[in-house]
């Protein structure tokens, strides 16, 4: 038998959470079998510890948990092999499977990655889905070429944020951070950032669909007006990773920005990525992302604090990268 937080919804509708045990036959199928080490807290992990599982979760008794690190107790893929190091992000675990929330997960191989050399499962959640996140937007803007200039971070005081704002430092980039909290400045301060953006000064449109060219690059996790407004403070062809509508989906934009300066805007998705470029972006991670700093982004939780962190999560409340150790 094993722990498990398990959200359970009644005749009425209404969800709850308890930590119950489980057995390995209670389990979905799956070819590899994991002893979970460490997990984290996403805002998906929040809707889907929420009432209704916000959209997210179709059947009852689930386990969230989208992303774990852990270690191979059995497999019956040739890939993988009892003692080996893994970690999973997406593929609708957590949503549609069960996830990470547990001592234990039985899931597709095709779904694991390989621990990356010089990360450990600990260092390797406190990255977690947020982090991998980060990097993909990073490379995207990359591939397409970070202009001189400050980058822009939105939400950066958030998990994605967070690591965005530490990967674009340490590779040199003049990083400018928003954030609603002017309480988190000397946290993203330690994490490099060079100047802080109040959130007011970005999250709300203006009639002209060009201002001044201000940003090298963005990565935004905030969507919405702030999307819009700052796509006309983009420099000529320079790139926005979207990674996140934290402020709305909807996109009040213009297309000039498109049209006479050759913005790019970039959609990020973690979930089914491919596995190839899954692999380059922990690599990425390992190699470039600074473990002190990360490091510095660590909340520590354990299995009974879920309930309470997922309902913060929604709230803005979070800040940094939460790690949970199952086995506390």
């Amino acid at each position: 038998m094993f722990n498990a937080l398990i959200v359970n919804k009644d005749d009425a509708g209404q969800t709850s959470t308890a930590i119950a045990p489980m057995s390995v036959d209670d389990l979905p199928e799956g070819e590899v079998l994991v002893a979970v080490e460490y997990t984290t807290v996403n805002y998906k992990d929040g809707l889907c510890m929420s009432a209704g599982g916000g959209g997210l979760v179709r059947n009852y008794p689930h386990v969230p948990g989208i992303d774990f690190s852990g270690t191979v107790e059995a497999s019956s893929d040739g890939r993988y092999k009892a003692g080996d190091k893994v970690v999973l992000t997406g593929w609708r675990v957590g949503e549609a499977h069960w996830g990470g929330y547990a001592q234990k997960a039985r899931v597709k191989a095709d779904w694991l990655v390989p621990l990356p050399t010089g990360l450990d499962a600990r260092q390797a959640m406190a990255v977690g889905t947020a982090g991998f996140t980060s990097m993909l937007a990073v490379m995207a803007l990359e591939d397409h070429g970070i202009k001189s200039g400050p980058v822009l971070v939105t939400g950066a005081a958030g998990g994605v944020g967070s690591v965005a704002v530490a990967i674009l430092a340490a590779l040199g980039c003049e990083v400018a951070a928003v954030t609603g909290r002017p309480e988190t400045g000397d946290y993203l301060a330690s994490l490099g950032a060079t100047k802080i953006v109040a959130r007011e000064e970005l999250n709300e449109t203006v009639k002209r669909p060009l201002e001044g060219e201000v940003w090298g690059g963005c990565v935004d996790a905030v969507g919405g007006e702030m999307l819009a407004r700052l796509l006309g403070q983009m420099q000529y062809g320079a790139s926005v990773a979207a990674v996140g509508l934290a402020g709305g989906a909807a996109l009040p934009a213009s297309v000039i920005p498109f049209l006479l300066r050759g913005v790019n805007l970039l959609g990020i998705d973690s979930v089914m990525q491919p596995y190839d470029n899954r692999l380059r972006a922990w690599e990425r991670i390992a190699k470039d992302l600074p473990m002190d700093k990360l490091e510095a982004m660590v909340v520590p939780a354990t299995l009974s604090d879920l309930p309470k962190l997922g309902g913060d999560i929604l709230n803005g409340q979070v800040k940094g990268r939460v790690v949970v150790d199952v086995n506390a």
